[in-house]
Parts: C-alpha cells; sequence; structure tokens
C-alpha cells in the first residue's frame, strides 16, 4: 500500500451516530482507518448491539464508567494491526494504540478541563503522563497520533479568541502544553500544509454556533517529525453532520 486514508471523529456517541447515517459515511468515505473517541458506550452495552461495520475490524476501549468516554478504531479487513495493551491509568477509556506495521497509530480523546476548569490541572498532568508514554513508543517506530486535543492551538484556530482567553480549550496552560508537544517532534499536518486557512471541526450547540460557523478547530492529526515529507494531504470534513465536531482526515505516504 503506497499510501494510507486515515480519519478521525469525535462521534459524540457511537449508538446515536449510528442512527444519523454512520454507516454510509463509511462505505462513501473508505477509509483503512476509522478512529473514533466519545463512543460513550460500556463493553457489556457494546455486547447487546450489533453494529454492521463489515469490511472493518473492530478494536474497542471503554471507559469504566458507563456512558461516557471511550475510543474505537476501524480497520479495514485486510490490513495486518496489533493492539497494544491499554495503559493502567487510563481507565476513562482514552487511548489506543494500534501497531500498524511501520507505525504505531494512536487514538487519543484528551481531558476536557470543562467549564469551570475545575479538570484542568488534572487534564495537564494526565497529558504530560500521556506524553511520556508517546516518547517511549517513539523510540520503537515513528507515530501518527489523532483524537479530539480538546485545545485550539493558536488564535487561528477559534473563532473568537479575545473572548475565549479563560475558556476551557483556549486557556494558556492548555496552549502551553500543546507548544510542548509539537516541540517534542510533533507535526500538526493541518497547520504544517495550510498554514493560513481558518477551518473549524468543532462547534457548540448553543446559538446556532455551526450554522453562523462560530467553532474551533480542536481535532488533530499529528504525525512523528521523521514523517514529515510523508503527508500527502490534511484535512476537514466540516460539511459532515452527526455530531457536534467534524471528521478530520490524513493521507500519507
Amino acid at each position: 500500500m503506497s499510501e494510507l486514508n486515515l480519519l478521525s471523529w469525535n462521534v459524540n456517541g457511537l449508538r446515536a451516530i449510528v442512527k444519523k447515517g454512520f454507516v454510509d459515511f463509511l462505505k462513501k468515505q473508505n477509509p483503512d482507518f476509522l478512529c473514533l473517541q466519545e463512543i460513550k458506550i460500556s463493553d457489556s452495552a457494546r455486547a447487546q448491539v450489533v453494529f454492521d461495520f463489515s469490511a472493518y475490524q473492530e478494536f474497542f476501549n471503554s471507559a469504566q464508567r458507563p456512558g461516557y468516554s471511550g475510543t474505537a478504531v476501524l480497520v479495514k479487513e485486510g490490513l495486518k494491526v496489533k493492539a497494544l495493551p491499554a495503559f493502567s491509568w487510563d481507565d476513562e477509556g482514552r487511548v489506543q494504540v494500534l501497531d500498524i506495521g511501520k507505525y504505531y497509530l494512536v487514538n487519543v480523546y484528551f481531558p476536557n478541563a470543562k467549564d469551570d476548569l475545575s479538570r484542568l490541572h488534572w487534564k495537564i498532568k494526565w497529558n504530560d503522563r500521556l506524553l511520556l508514554a508517546l516518547k517511549k513508543l517513539e523510540k520503537v517506530k515513528p507515530l501518527l497520533i489523532c483524537g479530539d486535543y480538546n485545545v485550539a492551538h493558536q488564535e487561528i484556530d477559534l473563532a473568537r479568541p479575545k473572548e475565549n482567553t479563560k475558556s476551557a480549550g483556549f486557556t494558556i496552560e492548555e496552549r502551553t502544553w500543546l507548544n510542548k508537544f509539537l516541540a517534542q517532534g510533533m507535526i500538526d499536518t493541518f497547520r504544517f500544509l495550510h498554514p493560513q486557512k481558518v477551518q473549524y471541526s468543532w462547534w457548540s450547540f448553543r446559538s446556532a454556533a455551526r450554522a453562523r460557523n462560530v467553532g474551533w478547530r480542536i481535532d488533530y492529526w499529528c504525525v512523528s517529525q521523521k514523517l514529515k515529507k510523508n503527508i500527502r494531504q490534511a484535512y476537514i470534513l466540516d460539511k459532515v453532520m452527526g455530531s457536534d465536531h467534524a471528521p478530520v482526515g490524513l493521507r500519507i505516504k
């Protein structure tokens, strides 16, 4: 395979998105890998539901708390992959690591700091713990890291930066952490290919924000620095509905 077609999407509930045309979306996009965040389905509940993802292998990491958080990766049948064990400290089902051959594919649903910022310091500590784990993995092979990062990096990445300097997802603490993450040798593929493009991946349900495109770019595909020359496309499917997030894509050699 000369090129990988990868998608990432915070679906805000797997059962909900399936009722909104998800299977048709999957068939139309035909990705090699589709990473999902915020699936909101426990292992026990999933055992009682049959999803029609017939052309895909399914890998799940559900949160211990029912109906909360969780991640999943759909892998096209025929591709040889191996799921690494979940991190012992990840009881919210936020991280998945798949060995996909030349790379590690990492699917992450980063914590939200909450509107009152009550989870901000916990989030930064969690992020730091993840970063240490990622750097260990990167010593073995390059990384493709996708997901809902729950932070807009720069002012260009949200519609109203001045009004949101103290809002969850745009605090100085969260942006500083993302600076540190990228300084560790990671590339934000969308911003690398589109330095000045204004496009968002998340919109609040409030005040018709999506219709008015008052959004944030908080969903990313980041890759190890050594894969810089392999990046072919990085894009946001902001016309795809069904969640408060849009799918984000990556094509890599």
